[in-house]
Formats: structure tokens, C-alpha cells, sequence
């Protein structure tokens, strides 16, 4: 198959693009490489790309595809609250015109990156996918407005899956350090503190980037019955923590690593458990290798591998509410996260 990935230079995708090549597939990226130089450890060289912003890419470019895998999105609460028209523009209204045209083009499989987050305010209650959606962030609610109008174009000859993701963890050469259970553990391994921003008591349902990655190529095998215009959530029943007991977690597996509650740190209203059941059910040949304990053992020892230090961690390369606004303070990207002509930047007295 030849196969769209888009954002295939961010987190997961960094990690899918590679596993998808090795499957035997003809893959081509599309990203408009916000993180490009946020490398960890050893980089791996990019497939075939589009450098492009998702919101211009037009039909011809997608003529061609068999299948497309959406990742490329503004995936995080912090950015999205930021700007959150942007966040619409281009985590709903962007990517359903990205399905619109896919489907006009001829590609036959889409398979969406949705979150768990659409679930929002759920309490202590394992959810499955016909729970209510209560997102409270503007990155939950574009979910929830993606699958309900892509869902809408399913027909025959244009099959989506939509995969509500955990919340993600897990090594990759673009690491992002502003997802929970990476933050921990780096927090933990460079100042010794466990640092808890809540009251800990949040359910996180949690998944390795790898187990991610193995969904989706999981869905591209499947016979298009099985998925076609399903959504399912993606990574173990068993593995929903509370915030405060991955942080007991951390405190095993970094040593001489101690908890510490922020000051004034209360309930975070995100809260919620999700059962996986769906999907190990339908594709029972898909099975998620990863715990979370294993997940922490390979972030504490990648950071011992590549030396990653305290001012390297407060800097801007991992933590994508700071790379964004590393990049505008520099006049190289506006308020809507597009890119400055260099010329206009020059011009503006923003690049040397």
C-alpha cells in the first residue's frame, strides 16, 4: 500500500512512519515541522515528505494513496487553550477537509488519531466506546467534532477508523516531556523530586507510543468490515492509573527519587478510565507489549543514555507550549502557527 502519514515528523509519529515502512508499505509524511531539530538520541532519516502545512495540502497531493494515517494535530491542552480557533482550525476544520478531500481523491482507508480526552469529565467509571463525551479542552472537543462529521463521509468506497488514543508515553526521537508519565519520570530523573501537579488522584488510562503505532498498522491489515467506521480505544484495560500512584511508580524506578505535591495543586477535573476490550476483541491478532513500568524503565534509561539534564528539561525542545512560543518570540511563526517568509521575518528585524 502506499500510505499518507501525517505529522510524521511529532511523537508518535516519528515512531509509526518507521514501523509502517518496515511492514512493506510505501509511506510518505506530511508535516509542517514545528519540532524539526527537538531531536533525542539518535535520529532516524525521514521518509519521503510533503513539508507542508496541513490546512493548504490540496487534492492532488493525495491522489495516489491508498490509505491515510492523521496524526497532525495541535495535541496538547496547554496550546490548545492558547489560541483555541486555531486549534479548530486545524484539528477539526482542517483535518475534515483533509477526509473530504482523501475521499474525493480515492483513498479507501483512513484511520484518524482521536484521543480518550473526548471522554473529559468521566470520574471513576471504565468507559467504553458508547460513553457520553464530556471534553472540557478545546483538544477534547475537535475530537469529538472530527469523528461526528468524518463519520458522516463513510461510505463504501471510503472506510474511517477512528482511534482513541491513552494518553501516550514512551521514547521517541521527537520526546515530548509534557505528557504525564514523561514528565515524571524526567522531572524525577534530573532534580530528584516527583513532582505532582494535582491532588494525584485523576485516573490517566496510559499507552506506549509503540502500542499506538501498532494499532494503526494493525487497522491497515484488518478487512475493511472489521473497522470500517469504528472508533476504539486504544491500550490496556488494566493499565488506568491514578495520577498519585505513578508517582509511587517513579519513586520505584528512579533511585533516591521522592514525591512531591506542587503547593496548591487540587483536582484535576480531567479524570477518566477507559476499557480496551473493543478493539483486542476485533483484532485479536493486536496485542499491546507495553506497561507503564516498563515505559518508565525505558525513559530512565534513555535519559541516562543521552545525558539529559536539568537545563536541557526546562529549555523549549520537549515541551511544545515552549516551542511554539520560542518560535513567535523569534518572529518566525505567527498567531496561527504558520511560518514568517523569511523575508518578511528579515524585513521585521526578527532574523539576522
Amino acid at each position: 500500500m502506499r500510505v499518507l502519514i501525517t505529522g510524521h515528523n511529532g511523537y508518535i509519529g516519528s515512531v509509526l512512519w518507521p514501523m509502517v515502512r518496515a511492514a512493506g508499505h510505501d509511506v510518505v509524511g506530511l508535516d509542517n515541522f514545528l519540532f524539526e531539530g527537538g531531536t533525542f538520541g539518535a535520529d532516524c532519516s525521514p521518509p519521503e515528505a510533503m513539508r507542508m502545512d496541513l490546512r493548504d495540502i490540496q487534492l492532488a497531493d493525495l491522489r495516489g494513496f491508498d490509505a491515510v494515517m492523521h496524526l497532525a494535530a495541535l495535541s496538547n491542552d496547554p496550546v490548545g487553550d492558547v489560541n483555541p480557533q486555531c486549534t479548530f482550525d486545524i484539528n477539526h476544520i482542517g483535518s475534515v477537509r483533509l477526509a473530504r478531500l482523501a475521499k474525493e481523491a480515492g483513498v479507501e482507508r483512513l484511520i484518524f488519531a482521536s484521543s480518550c480526552s473526548l471522554y473529559g469529565v468521566a470520574g471513576d467509571e471504565m468507559l467504553t466506546e458508547d460513553a457520553q463525551f464530556t471534553p472540557i479542552t478545546p483538544y477534547g472537543v475537535s475530537k469529538v467534532l472530527f469523528e461526528r462529521d468524518v463519520s458522516q463521509l463513510a461510505d463504501d468506497g471510503f472506510s474511517p477508523t477512528f482511534l482513541r488514543n491513552s494518553t501516550a508515553y514512551g521514547v521517541s526521537p521527537r520526546l515530548r516531556a509534557d505528557v504525564v508519565v514523561n514528565n515524571l519520570v524526567a522531572v524525577a530523573f534530573t532534580t530528584g523530586e516527583v513532582l505532582i501537579q494535582s491532588d494525584g488522584t485523576p485516573w490517566r488510562p496510559l499507552v506506549h507510543i509503540e502500542d499506538i503505532a501498532g494499532a494503526f498498522l494493525a487497522v491497515l491489515h484488518a478487512p475493511k468490515d472489521l473497522v470500517h467506521n469504528q472508533a476504539f480505544n486504544v491500550g490496556r484495560s488494566e493499565e488506568n492509573y491514578r495520577v498519585r500512584d505513578l508517582g509511587t511508580l517513579v519513586e520505584q524506578v528512579v533511585p533516591g527519587s521522592k514525591v512531591r505535591y506542587a503547593e496548591g495543586g487540587g483536582p484535576d477535573p480531567r479524570c477518566y478510565r477507559v476499557d480496551c476490550g473493543k478493539l483486542a476483541r476485533t483484532l485479536p491478532e493486536y496485542r499491546p507489549q507495553w506497561t507503564v513500568r516498563r515505559g518508565m524503565e525505558q525513559l530512565r534509561d534513555a535519559f541516562q543514555r543521552y545525558g539529559l539534564t536539568r537545563e536541557e528539561l526546562l529549555g523549549d525542545r520537549y515541551f511544545r507550549i515552549k516551542r511554539i512560543r520560542a518560535l513567535q518570540a523569534e518572529g518566525i511563526l505567527d498567531e496561527t502557527l504558520r511560518w514568517i517568509p523569511r523575508e518578511s521575518a528579515v524585513m521585521a528585524g526578527a532574523v539576522a
